[in-house]
């Protein structure tokens, strides 16, 4: 059973996108499962540091932006989640080709929820773990 509150098709994901980081990163949503959502992110010389290496602030800015999308998802209508921590451990560098991060829940309550993102490359080595909290808040009306 999905846990998700919001129903929403990939095309309409991406279509949010539009003007943000994960269009500057391009960041892309490419699955959507009953409780994780997959997203892509190439690795080239806008994700690169200086010694040509994915850059370990863009897989946070991938990390946080799966998770963010998740969370809002999983959120009642009514309600939308705003970023209070994220954490991340660098495991393996890349150079090119792409990442791609799954976001699974670790808490979903009424104020709080807890991301656990994992990271890996084309060959399915892990690249990062990073976890997400999120805070839970009430639309203005």
């Amino acid at each position: 059973m999905a846990i998700w509150q919001h129903d929403f098709t990939l095309e309409e994901i991406n279509a949010f996108h539009k003007n943000t980081l994960m269009e500057q990163l391009d960041i892309s949503v490419i699955e959507v499962g009953d409780d994780y959502v997959k997203a892509s992110m190439p690795v080239d010389k806008r994700t690169h540091q200086p010694m040509g290496i994915l850059h370990g602030g863009a897989s946070v800015a991938l990390a946080e932006s799966v998770a963010s999308l998740a969370a809002q998802m999983a959120a009642k209508p009514g309600y939308y989640c705003v970023g209070l921590e994220i954490n991340a451990n660098h495991l393996r560098s890349v150079k090119s080709g792409h990442v791609y991060a799954t976001a699974t829940p670790l808490h979903i309550g009424g104020r709080t929820q807890v991301w656990d993102i994992r990271i890996h490359d084309d060959h399915n080595r892990p690249v990062c773990v990073s976890r997400l909290t999120v805070a839970v808040l009430k639309n203005p009306s």
